[in-house]
């Protein structure tokens, strides 16, 4: 009977096969019979194929019920939970993968139902096939019902225990479902974690930290022990495994190990065999960074990882060597990160705003690759814009031939057809000459040259660049302003124009009478109603300016000695005609005033509230001419060096390889939701003990955590940063040495330590209760005789009031 059962069913298989090739071929012909997947058929012939009893039937039904879940018009498949369910018990694999796969679907909309096929896939959970055991686990863990949140945390230690590392694994992940779904579940799962971080296989360790940085990502009392263990199998890991791992190394770093940098004399470096921290120092008297021998294992052991095939592992080593690391370490992580730029546009996006953030850090090692970041014509504008800044960036530290070809390189994209690159460009030889003071000329010299162009774009982006390069040195470029000024009959840009009035107003002192100022606000001032608003603000800063050195020049010679001897004219004279004396009677009348005044008639009829608000606030500041200092103080104080910063230096902030870097500003101050700063390096003293950090805990760290729990302190109270224990532990490693190994102790050496110890705390009491009784007899003594004092001068008291 069992060979004729073994027949009928190798024949029933040979059906099935045959008939998939069957429509495999004519799905390839072209044709589309009615019996294939996609063809939709009435709930009512689903559900005679899902009450079959054959197998084939069952499957073909399932199939065409998930088809119907993903296709958008197709009717919803939820009359038919009852008949689907019923299927989970069916010993064949792929109907109880389907039958999984439409359960998790409809486990929120029908709980109820959903509850009733809890007991079969707890029974699924004992199932010989693991497969079948890490889908089990899988789906109980998927459906959303509070209620089974105990069930789901029983399967999950079922899980953990099993001898496959594939159930293992899908134990790991279904933590955090679990998580989610009852957050009161969280002490159990952590112990859960604790057995999976040390599993041997690498596979269900990473799994397992993903579900620590969900579930308790501040418990890192639970990585001490595990720690060189999870640095040994980081390379055997899978990306994802990789990324989780990297990224909770940095926080552990940063909190565990404290940031020694001492100063020495002498570049340093100990052998590959002498004990100790190892360290590195970059040149006479600078600082030598101490590495702790753990922290160097981490960052020894991220560098097979830089040859990934996947992008998000290089950035994350790149994060690791520049949180955690030396110079030394970050030159190491340039190169794969200049590789990517290699990729696709879009990791060549993401991995250019990593690049910018570790460049405004580090951008000597930059210079090397500087040619890699030359503009192509196929980038796009948020590539280009990025490369530019690069550019930029390591222009100082570049040498002389790199200065020049990234300079030809601005200076010809700055007459490209693109407003947006041309703007960037001229900003970008902005930052250099800024930058680097020794180019400043030369790039003054490439600005200049784009002011007689027709492109009102690149004249105003020009100007505004001049400006600010002027304003640094303001006494050598004099001849430079008369220069722009000759440009103003030409310029037509209202930005430009307003620029250089803005210059000519700068330097409208320097010169005294033989300044150009008048004499371009008089041509100005024929052209002020055809100006546009920018321009008219600017004409009229101008002339109040002009006017203000007019008047302190007038205030000056009536207070010199000549001007004392003679006689003034105290006759009073209106605000647009200052006072003279009679010896200037004779001269013809200076224009400067009736050029004020003739200002303040045009804007007082203009049709902008600004321009009339300005010129009224100006006329009251100089309505007054023998008395200028209010005036002097707002319109001729000097001017601040501006400062052009980089465009990504609010991004600095971010850490690297989040998306808050990529999104910036527009993340807030805070960043994303969910967004999680760099921790700061844990003060010296602070640390918990290198011993636990020995496989199984350690001798030293065992000894540690007894003492801490005879003195009545939990363990995390214990390894939590700042906490009174970890403050005393890092006195006593500091009076070991810094940097040494943890010192293994007997049994009998603990013994006797712990009861010398009691014996000095017996003699410091009675020693504290001696000092106690003498202080109390000496005050008795002083109260005795401050009586006796009393009584004595009593008598006396009495004779002088009698």
């Amino acid at each position: 009977m069992e060979s004729i059962s073994r027949i009928s069913s190798i024949l029933e298989t040979a059906r099935d096969l045959t008939l998939e090739a069957a429509q495999n071929a004519s799905n390839a012909r072209g044709f589309r019979p009615s019996n294939t997947v996609n063809s939709a058929l009435p709930l009512s012939s689903l559900k005679k194929l899902l009450d079959s009893r054959h197998e084939r039937d069952v499957l073909e039904g399932l199939r065409k019920v998930i088809a119907m879940l993903y296709r958008p018009s197709s009717p919803p498949t939820s009359p038919l939970f009852s008949s689907v369910i019923k299927n989970i018990a069916s010993p064949n694999p792929t109907i109880k993968k389907l039958v999984y796969i439409y359960l998790l679907h409809h486990s929120e909309s029908q709980p109820d139902l959903a509850l009733l096929s809890i007991n079969t896939i707890q029974k699924s959970l004992s199932d010989s096939n693991p497969h079948i055991r890490a889908l089990a686990l899988r789906v109980m863990s998927g459906i959303r019902v509070p209620v089974i949140s105990q069930i789901v945390s029983l399967g999950i230690k079922k899980g953990a225990g099993d001898m496959s590392a594939y159930v293992r694994k899908a134990a790991a992940l279904a933590i955090p479902k679990c998580y989610k779904l009852d957050p009161a579940t969280k002490p159990q799962l952590e112990e859960y974690i604790a057995t999976l971080l040390g599993d041997r296989q690498y596979f269900v360790v990473g799994a397992a930290v993903m579900a620590f940085l969900d579930v308790c990502p501040e418990a890192l009392h639970l990585v001490h022990k595990h720690y060189r263990g999870l640095i040994r199998k980081l390379v055997d890991m899978d990306e994802w495994g990789q990324l989780a791992v990297l990224r909770l190394m940095v926080d552990y770093a940063r909190r565990c190990f404290p940031r020694r940098v001492t100063r020495g004399n002498n570049s340093t470096r100990q052998g590959f065999y002498e004990d100790g921290a190892s360290e590195e120092s970059t040149g006479d008297g600078e600082e030598i960074v101490v590495l702790d021998p753990d922290l160097r294992l981490l960052l020894d052991a991220c560098k097979p990882l830089l040859q990934s095939k996947n992008s998000a592992v290089v950035v994350s080593v790149a994060r690791c060597y520049l949180y955690l690391g030396t110079p030394t370490y970050i030159e190491l992580s340039i190169g794969p990160l200049i590789s990517l730029l290699r990729s696709a546009q879009d990791i060549q996006h993401i991995a250019l705003y990593n690049i910018v953030v570790v460049c405004l850090a580090h951008p000597l090692p930059f210079t090397k690759y500087a040619t890699h970041f030359l503009v192509r014509t196929n980038d796009t504008p948020q590539i280009w814009r990025l490369k530019l800044e690069v550019l930029t960036l390591i222009f100082p530290h570049s040498s002389t031939h790199i200065r020049e070809v990234i300079l030809c390189e601005l200076e010809y994209f700055s007459r490209s057809s693109d407003p947006a690159l041309v703007r960037e460009s001229v900003r970008a030889i902005g930052r250099c000459s800024q930058s680097d003071p020794r180019t400043s000329l030369r790039c003054l010299r490439l600005l200049l040259k784009q002011i007689s162009s027709q492109d009102g774009t690149l004249v105003a982006e020009s100007l505004t660049v001049i400006r600010h390069l002027i304003q640094q040195d303001p006494t050598a470029h004099t001849k430079t302003v008369i220069r722009l000024a000759k440009n103003l009959d030409t310029a037509t840009n209202p930005q430009a124009r307003a620029s250089i009035i803005w210059l000519v107003a700068e330097f409208a002192g320097a010169g005294g009478e033989h300044n150009i100022a008048p004499d371009v606000l008089r041509i100005l001032a024929k052209g002020f109603a055809e100006e546009s608003e920018p321009t008219k603000l600017q004409i009229i800063l101008l002339a109040a300016k002009v006017y203000c050195h007019h008047l302190n020049r007038l205030n000056a010679t009536k207070s010199s000695p000549t001007a004392l001897e003679s006689p003034i004219n105290t006759q009073a004279h209106p605000p647009s005609s200052p006072t003279v004396t009679p010896s200037d009677a004779q001269k013809p009348p200076d224009p400067i005033p009736a050029l004020w005044t003739y200002i303040l008639l045009l804007a007082r009829y203009d049709t902008s509230y600004d321009l009339r608000d300005r010129a009224r606030l100006y006329a009251s500041l100089l309505s007054i001419p023998s008395s200028t200092h209010l005036a002097s103080l707002l319109l001729l104080a000097p001017k601040p060096s501006p400062h052009i910063p980089s465009p990504s230096e609010t991004r600095r902030n971010f850490l690297l390889g989040s998306a808050s870097l990529v999104i910036g500003t527009d993340a807030g101050v805070l960043g994303l939701p969910g967004y999680t700063p760099l921790p700061e390096w844990v003060e010296k003293g602070r640390e918990p003990p290198p011993g636990l950090r020995e496989e199984g805990g350690g001798a030293a760290g065992r000894e540690e955590l007894g003492n801490l729990e005879k003195g009545g302190m939990t363990v995390r109270e214990a390894l939590r940063p700042g906490s009174t224990a970890a403050a005393a532990r890092g006195g006593r490693e500091s009076e070991n040495g810094a940097g040494g190994t943890a010192k293994h102790v007997s049994l009998d050496d603990w013994l006797a330590e712990s009861s010398g110890q009691e014996e000095e705390e017996e003699e410091e009491g009675e020693s504290a209760s001696e000092e106690e009784m003498t202080e109390e007899e000496e005050e008795e003594e002083d109260d005795e005789s401050e009586d006796e004092d009393l009584i004595g001068r009593e008598p006396e008291a009495q004779r002088l009031v009698t």
